[in-house]
């Protein structure tokens, strides 16, 4: 069975309405991003930390995954499929895609102030200042924030060069490490771009680009890709 190796970012989750960060009325518009992804914003107001991604988990929790989160979750029937994420949300999993990397954390997770490797299940509920961990410290949000180490980037990367088909989907690649995971792709797999967008892509690589939000984009690479298979 193939290896199909898929990096996902936020224009996967638009069509659940989970608003994107850059977009028209994006979050970046409603807050800084030091003010409430950053280890400086959380030192200088948790309670507005605390707020923002209250009301995140909030929206998540009335979202459900759309065709293209269904669209990949049923491509394990044919392929051994590895989701790669940028995306916080737990649509994926929702969709049933079984094998799920959150680069950049989980909203429905909270850890430890003390020791990162306290990691809690809060589902879609309140994270509220006064909540602590088992060693008796403060609860954050499970996120990797901006100027914060990537943990599973090691575990992405070794993925990524396994790969005999490697898709980018809802993503403008800018953002790194994760970007930087097509550069690991190995030569001779096949690789795909899905995204209503222009993306650059980085000289050299030899990319099919399907120019449609992820939906629709999945309906057809799934097509593409079974015709070959």
């Amino acid at each position: 069975m193939k290896k199909l190796v898929i990096l996902t970012g936020a224009g996967m989750s638009a069509e659940s309405g989970i608003k994107t960060f850059r977009e028209s009325g994006g979050l970046w518009e409603e807050h800084r991003v030091e003010d409430v992804a950053s280890p400086m914003g959380w030192a200088l107001n948790r309670k507005l930390v605390l707020k923002f991604y209250n009301d995140r988990r909030r929206q998540l929790a009335g979202s459900e995954p759309n065709k293209g989160h269904l669209g990949l979750a049923a491509l394990e029937k044919y392929f051994d499929v590895h989701i790669i994420t940028q995306n916080v949300d737990d649509l994926h999993e929702k969709a049933g895609s079984t094998r799920v990397i959150h680069l950049h954390g989980e909203l429905t997770k909270a850890r430890s102030t003390k020791d990162p490797s306290l990691i809690y299940d809060i589902g879609y509920n309140d994270l509220n200042e006064g909540d602590k961990c088992d060693l008796g410290s403060q609860l954050r949000p499970h996120i990797v924030w901006f100027g914060e180490a990537v943990p599973m980037i090691g575990e992405a990367v070794k993925i990524t060069s396994e790969a005999d088909i490697f898709a980018v989907i809802g993503t403008s690649l800018n953002v790194y490490p994760a970007a930087g995971l097509i550069e690991y792709v190995p030569e001779g797999a096949s690789l795909w771009l899905i995204d209503p967008n222009d993306v650059p892509v980085p000289p050299g690589i030899n990319v099919e680009v399907i120019k449609e939000p992820a939906g629709k984009g999945v309906e057809i690479l799934a097509a593409r890709l079974l015709a070959i298979k």
